[in-house]
């Protein structure tokens, strides 16, 4: 059977904030990567819950925290869609996502006036 790692590092700082995200994925070939947040939700059978890390470094925007929220809401409608076929939750988180994608916009040309 074939096995395949994601591995993260996380660098702290004095606080035990993150300042730095890397991860690899052991198909890539690729060396650490750098990233600015990490989302992973993993699913607890036995539970029925849902175990989440959310990480992300202290020099990450606010508006682009934001931004990776919506696309992670996106990506999840497209996830259902295909483990489930149920087109309606789909569709309704899509028309969430783009109505906040529409407020981020409009909110950082306020703040740019």
């Amino acid at each position: 059977m074939k096995q395949s790692e994601i591995r993260f590092s996380i660098e702290l700082d004095d606080k035990d904030l993150p300042e730095k995200i890397f991860w690899k994925a052991s198909d890539s070939g690729q060396q650490l990567e750098e990233a600015k947040a990490i989302a992973l939700a993993i699913w607890d059978g036995h539970e029925k819950n849902c175990l989440r890390l959310d990480l992300w470094t202290k020099d990450m925007p606010v508006e682009e925290m934001k931004g990776f929220s919506i696309n992670i809401m996106g990506g999840m409608a497209d996830t259902l869609l295909r483990a489930t076929n149920d087109d309606y939750m789909a569709q309704e988180i899509h028309q969430l996502c783009e109505k906040l994608a529409v407020y981020l916009k409009e909110s950082q040309q306020n703040t740019e006036k």
